[in-house]
């Protein structure tokens, strides 16, 4: 496949479609690949799997796992010679996710005066606040600090910051993030000086860096990343909290739930809270 930017399509049942997006996130060549799965047509069952691989070898990837399910269409259609990215955010819609409102460059003037108001410029960086992952972050933050503060959070796999921007805004004192990918490193700080936010980020894979374990433990830990690092990650995700802290994890399809949840329980961790929206689960736990 060509270098061009391109987008693969792939339409199917929705039980086919979750699994196809299993296989994807089981391929450990495919581990940086960034692709959304959605409900298209609730009447037909009809699911759609939107990806946008960055490199031919990605692209081939992803057709080949999808390959795998005849049940699932799939078209690659190539995209103008343009930044697409930007065209593509261009047309998101700003997102109200309790008090929070997530909007970038293009909606500033429509931010309400009464929301904690956040602008999220994604750049090559995944995050926008349009994915039902970070939107039920999103939400389950704004449930816990109804009750309660965090005066120390980390936010593992951070992409664009912005969940540990929202955590700065609402009055944590430390706010961390991590980030596998460096130019993900760069646009969420970028993102922290837009919105006047004391969060830091670092490039690091895990929670070996030195300023995770600087300021551990937290109060609450963020995980918005896939099932597979989740669960090899849940003994250090327990050691970098506190007793009674929180844990946020997202990332994985509903099918995936009963995995992780498994390996957290495992460890002695409360299931606190789930949600779900489209096909994605987000899981509130406690450490006892």
């Amino acid at each position: 496949m060509s270098q061009d930017a391109v987008q693969i399509i792939s339409r199917g049942p929705r039980a086919v479609a979750e699994a196809a997006a299993e296989a994807i996130d089981a391929n450990p060549l495919l581990e940086g690949a960034t692709y959304s799965i959605l409900e298209e047509d609730e009447d037909h069952d009809v699911w759609r799997i939107d990806a946008f691989p960055t490199t031919s070898e990605e692209a081939d990837g992803l057709v080949a796992a999808l390959a795998e399910f005849p049940k699932m269409k799939t078209a690659v259609e190539k995209l103008a010679d343009a930044d697409w990215l930007a065209m593509a955010l261009s047309g998101l819609p700003p997102v109200r996710a309790g008090r929070f409102f997530v909007f970038g460059a293009h909606d500033k003037g429509r931010a309400p005066t009464n929301t904690v108001n956040l602008r999220i410029e994604a750049g090559a960086a995944f995050g926008t606040g349009h994915h039902g992952t970070t939107v039920g972050c999103l939400f389950a933050y704004d449930e816990l600090i109804k009750a309660r503060r965090f005066e120390k959070v980390l936010d593992v796999g951070a992409g664009t910051g912005v969940l540990a921007i929202a955590a700065a805004r609402t009055g944590s004192k430390t706010a961390v993030g991590t980030d596998i990918d460096a130019p993900s490193v760069r646009i969420s700080k970028e993102n922290a000086v837009l919105n006047k936010a004391k969060a830091r980020f670092v490039h690091a894979s895990g929670l070996g860096h030195r300023l995770v374990s600087q300021s551990a433990p937290y109060d609450l830990v963020f995980a918005n990343i896939l099932a597979p690092p989740l669960v090899a990650l849940s003994q250090d995700i327990k050691t970098a909290l506190k007793p009674g802290g929180f844990a946020i994890l997202s990332g994985l399809l509903r099918t995936q739930e009963r995995r992780v949840l498994a390996a957290y329980l495992s460890k002695g961790f409360r299931l606190h809270r789930r949600i779900h929206r489209d096909a994605w689960a987000t899981l509130v736990l406690r450490r006892a």
